[in-house]
């Protein structure tokens, strides 16, 4: 199926191998650095961007610090450095003389059979000798939490796929209750979740409307078009929401819908005095698996970490 697909993201991190070189240069001076320190410098021997440095995981984690984390997990390992006290980490001679004999760095599969030997056979996921799938290296190539964020992202497009075919399946009353629902679970409506679908005969052009304060004053009309794949929504029926926004007053909607908006449609909503907001499929799936309406959590996992304070 083409939707709803994530949209796809390029990180502009490098992988983990590629970072060796910056985290052993940012130490080569001498200096015994604290590890944010040591992140720090080291993305600037790498010449991150900003945008670079500002790259999230799903569990709000830095990007590259990841991906630095585990590059002090083999080096450590593999004795290029130690870390004298807690969070402090210093370059040693045998990291001295692996990043003289190495300023190019290494890639990933050189970097995959160099390290496999400092680590315990249980915990080598495959045989460093044996040529990996193609597949299996790009996920290797990932930080542990980034392959269980992955994973999950890719366990979401599927409950995605078949979210948005029950929504499109189901009774237009029912897929204008649920977009309701979804507006308050996300913090619309207040913590008494003013919101109601007012769909139906004589609906003036609106589905659903959101008040913002206890009376009423300000409110936020909903418009959900339930469609198929390949029946987007043009610039005409957006027209016609604002126009429905006008009769009652309003200068804020929201248009959601079970396809796709077209250029023209978008253009206009951004061009509208009106404040409009359009939610496409993947948007509306996305939101509806994030706030959980109408999905639930099936299982969930701790990712733990080791806890220096243990050892003092």
């Amino acid at each position: 199926m083409s939707e709803p697909a994530p949209e796809s993201f390029v990180t502009e991190v490098p992988i983990w191998p590629a970072l060796i070189v910056p985290v052993l240069q940012a130490l080569e001076d001498g200096r015994t650095l604290h590890r944010k320190d040591l992140f720090h410098q080291a993305a600037d021997k790498a010449g991150l961007s900003e945008s670079a440095r500002l790259e999230t995981l799903n569990s709000g984690g830095l990007r590259y610090e990841q991906r630095m984390g585990w590059v002090l997990s083999h080096v450590i390992r593999a004795n290029w450095m130690d870390r004298p006290t807690k969070g402090h980490y210093c370059i040693t001679d045998e990291g001295r003389r692996w990043l003289k004999e190495n300023p190019g760095g290494i890639n990933y599969s050189q970097a995959r059979e160099l390290f496999a030997k400092h680590w315990p056979k249980s915990e080598k996921p495959t045989d460093p000798t044996q040529p990996a799938a193609p597949d299996q290296v790009a996920a290797e190539e990932l930080e542990p939490v980034e392959q269980i964020e992955d994973g999950i992202n890719r366990i979401h497009a599927e409950v995605g796929v078949s979210l948005l075919a029950r929504l499109r399946e189901g009774h237009p009353d029912f897929f204008e209750e649920a977009v309701v629902k979804l507006l308050l679970k996300m913090g619309y409506g207040g913590a008494e979740q003013r919101g109601r679908r007012i769909g139906g005969t004589g609906d003036g052009g609106v589905d659903g409307v959101i008040d913002q304060d206890a009376l009423g004053l300000d409110r936020i009309y909903v418009q959900a078009k339930r469609y198929a794949d390949g029946n987007t929504v043009g610039r005409e029926t957006i027209q016609a929401f604002v126009g429905a926004l006008h009769g009652v007053g309003a200068s804020r909607g929201v248009f959601i819908t079970t396809s796709a908006f077209t250029s023209g449609a978008r253009q206009y909503a951004e061009n509208v005095p009106s404040r409009i907001i359009l939610i496409d499929a993947a948007r509306l799936v996305g939101l509806m698996i994030k706030y959980r309406v109408g999905v639930q959590v099936k299982q969930t996992y701790d990712v733990v970490e080791l806890d220096e304070d243990f050892f003092e």
